[in-house]
């Protein structure tokens, strides 16, 4: 049936319910008054006249062009109106007009009042009965879409039921919320049924398929806990975005997001004083490597709210540099300056032209070659991109007298197994040498454990696997990482910024490290499935170079602490300078002619914790 039939079948039904309210209004007044004689002509006459303004009135204000099962309060105030609107002009005509319609001039003055009420009420209550028909019929499942909880009972809340009632997608059974006094009461008919400590029961009860977390303002510790209990019920879930994310203008349904990988951290978000960023980035020229990447956008993002005099994104990949331009553009219009380069760390010329003409004040080196077993399969590009390319950073900072330099490493520098790792702890040591050769700039370096959801993370992998219907693939059952947030990592690098006075490399305490096979089976559950039974999970053995754990110091580092707990210091180690440097030319040369084995022999003369696992 398509819209305009439906629009004529409500305006038929319409017109039935006008005639019934006036034979009850006429068979009221007779029994009221038994001298009214009232004709089937004269009646008929005074419905299709009231019916006639009603329905026109109807018409005209757009009653019928909604769709009633989605109506709202007001939808039925506009009926209401509508209907009020029809029975002034009816009336009007009744009391100017001397209309005695059938009943004699005081009478028909009480029929039309009385006509007018009994009908308002009769449309109004026809459409009432027939949304509620409708969601019960949704609740038990007789139309399509999945079983859906909502969690918090807020406005977010009341604006998903809203907008669910016009997606065929979903259907809101139940509402749970941590206020008790919200308990058996209901949100667009949407019953509140429990606490978050009644998630798993109540989806039970309710055959819930779909999990919204609809509490956009929540803590760490209690999304945390929200999110354990969600993951045990095997349904798919969903949350809202951020205030700070929020689109204004676009349907908050549309907005939501499958998953928090964040929830997958299994510990609170660290927090680090950031209160001084303004004074380390404001008037700066900032220059971030490779800006395009996961760590190095974000860093553009929070480096650009901090008023910088410039902003300079250097990297070799240009869709990504792009995008993160457009993106800051949108956002921050003529007010940010941003420079955007298509440059390689290893091409020493180009950056030296960089360096000139720009001068930056601050560098964030995120470029690297992160991959572990990519890496050992290509050594000379790890030297290439790694060594290579930040020795010709920290060596153009120091010519050009930058304020700080700002590197970022990895746990796999620690005592490394692997190539990748092995040329990261090199990296660390040419901070270290920089510094210990007295630069006026302060060289710095942040030890990262793995970030999630960044480029080459476990997790984006992962989710590929499932959403394809194939098996998630694990190297090893019993294999550990310490994991890091996105912001998490950010933060570090800026407060570390703050902090530093060269040659230290600062560690975020991450807590416990995370199995990465109870990772796995927890990111499988918020999909809704059953690890093991919907979604093997396989083990394809450990990579060349990988090992099962990771460190964040090595012995001879120690730690020192800062004025925040969660953040440590290792203290610097002395480099040998004409030895390291000559080492350095060495690898360099190895690394032009591509001599792999020649590497590995040198990696290991130049990084004495270096044991390479191959």
């Amino acid at each position: 049936m398509n819209a305009n039939t439906k629009r004529i079948v409500l305006c038929i039904i319409d017109f039935f319910q006008i005639v019934l309210c006036g034979l009850i209004t006429c068979a009221l007044l007779k029994y009221c008054s038994p001298i009214v004689n009232v004709s089937i002509a004269d009646f008929y006459y005074s419905t299709i006249v009231f019916s006639f303004f009603f329905i026109s009135t109807m018409a005209i204000l757009g009653v019928y062009k909604q769709i009633v099962r989605y109506s709202s309060l007001s939808d039925l105030l506009n009926y209401f109106a509508s209907i009020c609107i029809a029975s002034f002009i009816y009336f009007l005509l009744v009391l100017f007009e001397n209309y005695t319609l059938v009943f004699g001039p005081e009478l028909s003055k009480v029929y039309s009042l009385f006509f007018c009420f009994l009908t308002c009420i009769s449309i109004i209550a026809s459409r009432v009965i027939y949304m509620q028909i409708y969601a019960f019929m949704r609740s038990k499942g007789y139309t399509e879409g999945e079983r859906t909880m909502i969690i918090g009972a807020g406005q977010a809340c009341k604006d998903l039921v809203v907008e669910m009632k016009y997606s065929r997608a979903y259907i809101p059974v139940c509402i749970i919320d941590d206020n008790k006094a919200n308990i058996s009461r209901s949100i667009e008919g949407v019953c509140v049924v429990g606490t978050t400590n009644d998630i798993v029961e109540m989806c039970i009860k309710y055959r819930v398929q779909r999990i919204f977390l609809a509490m956009p303002s929540l803590d760490t510790e209690t999304r945390h806990r929200i999110m354990t209990q969600c993951i045990q019920t095997n349904c798919r879930i969903k949350q809202i975005p951020s205030i700070r994310d929020a689109v204004s203008n676009e349907n908050l349904l549309n907005q939501t997001v499958e998953l928090n990988v964040e929830d997958l951290l299994g510990r609170d978000a660290v927090t680090l004083d950031n209160t001084d960023f303004s004074s380390l980035i404001k008037d700066k020229i900032c220059l971030v490597t490779g800006g395009g990447g996961s760590i190095g956008s974000e860093l553009c993002r929070q480096i650009a709210k901090h008023s910088p005099k410039q902003l300079i994104i250097l990297d070799i990949c240009e869709n990504g540099a792009y995008e993160l331009q457009q993106e800051l553009m949108m956002n921050f219009g003529s007010s940010l300056d941003i420079v955007t380069l298509i440059a390689s760390i290893r091409d020493y010329s180009r950056l030296n032209q960089i360096f000139r003409k720009y001068r930056p004040e601050i560098v964030f080196h995120a470029a690297a070659h992160k991959h572990v077993p990519m890496m050992e399969v290509s050594p000379s590009e790890a030297v290439k991109n790694n060594i290579v390319g930040t020795l010709n950073l920290a060596t153009l900072a120091d010519y050009y007298r930058v304020r700080k330099f700002i590197m970022i490493s990895t746990d796999k520098a620690v005592n490394p197994t692997n190539v990748m790792g092995a040329s990261k702890r090199c990296c660390e040591m040419i901070m270290q040498y920089m510094s210990q050769e007295k630069s006026e700039t302060e060289f710095i370096t942040t030890r990262f454990g793995n970030v999630l959801g960044s480029n080459g993370s476990v997790i984006p992998l992962f989710c590929k696997q499932i959403e394809n219907g194939l098996p998630v693939t694990v190297t090893h059952p019993d294999i550990i990482r310490y994991f890091m947030t996105i912001p998490e990592a950010v933060s570090l690098v800026l407060t570390a910024s703050m902090m530093a006075k060269g040659g230290e490399i600062f560690v975020l305490d991450m807590g416990q490290p995370v199995k990465i096979t109870t990772l796995a089976e927890n990111l499988i559950k918020m999909y809704g499935k059953v690890p093991y039974k919907d979604v093997p999970i396989v083990f394809s053995g450990l990579r060349p170079g990988e090992k099962l754990f990771e460190e964040l110091l090595m012995n001879e580092e120690g730690l020192k602490n800062t004025r925040n707990k969660k953040l440590f210091i290792g203290n610097q180690i002395e480099i040998d300078s004409d030895s390291f440097m000559r080492n350095l030319s060495e690898l360099k040369t190895a690394a032009m002619n591509n001599d792999d084995e020649e590497i590995v022999e040198l990696l290991l003369k130049v990084v004495p914790t270096f044991t390479h696992n191959n």
